[in-house]
């Protein structure tokens, strides 16, 4: 039998209040296209740290939207810059705490093998009877990266009968991947999924023919004293974060 000291039993139980106080929840709204990446990134830093992290996806506009009408994130990581920049002017954002925390990249893609003998790129200027999926300009980055392209490459107005939007990037790929679109403009790092079929033919887009998808992460002014929040964007930032990141497809910049 083994007795335990009633002042070890009391220790203990003092200490349990203590443990679950540091041990905080930290709720980061992200830009569907990283959200894989994101969720990855949090269960690393869950285990280091404790702290667990709730990751809410989303198109970086709804997002927003949802941010400024009072939705309780601590956290944005939006596909853009541009969301992250306004939400600090608006006060929303926490100044002095946005970055980019990587560089997207456009891919056309394709898995209809209708496709594969014409290439991605040639078979935009003859969709005829196909579909060309891309996500809402409206409301999310990787939308407007595409319809960047397309005006830049001269075929806007000739595909816009042909083209089937997605609510965000993720649903985008979701429409090429199923065959419901022949080809669609997606994010390069969307590829890594392990369960995405392989594709008859694939075309990463010039950067020069789109604004450069910055993506910036800003602390939201909820949590401005929240020590686990800003220990994410930390770890986000660093060595370990920069390593998914890049491993996922991603550019990075210098902070």
């Amino acid at each position: 039998m083994v007795f335990r000291s009633p002042s070890l039993i009391l220790t203990a139980v003092l200490l349990l209040p203590a443990l679950a106080a540091s041990q905080e929840h930290v709720t980061v709204a992200v830009a569907s296209n990283f959200a894989r990446t994101a969720t990855e990134i949090a269960d690393r830093f869950t285990a280091e740290t404790g702290h667990r992290v709730r990751i809410s996806a989303g198109s970086t506009g709804k997002l927003y939207a949802q941010i400024i009408n009072g939705a309780p994130y601590d956290i944005l990581l939006a596909a853009d810059a541009e969301r992250p920049r306004l939400l600090e002017e608006a006060e929303q954002g926490v100044r002095g705490t946005r970055f980019t925390y990587a560089v997207g990249t456009l891919l056309l893609w394709s898995r209809d093998p209708d496709v594969a003998a014409a290439g991605c790129r040639a078979q935009l200027q003859h969709l005829d009877k196909k579909y060309l999926a891309i996500a809402n300009p409206e409301t999310a980055p990787y939308g407007v990266a595409a319809r960047e392209f397309l005006l830049d490459a001269g075929l806007w107005e000739q595909v816009r009968p042909r083209l089937v939007m997605g609510e965000n990037i993720s649903q985008t790929l979701q429409f090429v991947a199923s065959g419901n679109a022949s080809l669609g403009l997606i994010a390069r790092s969307q590829t890594g999924i392990p369960v995405l079929p392989s594709p008859t033919c694939e075309w990463v887009v010039p950067r020069n023919t789109y604004s450069p998808l910055q993506q910036q992460a800003i602390l939201l002014q909820r949590a401005a004293d929240k020590k686990a929040a800003s220990a994410f964007l930390n770890y986000l930032r660093g060595p370990a974060g920069r390593e998914q990141i890049t491993a996922h497809g991603y550019l990075l910049t210098e902070y």
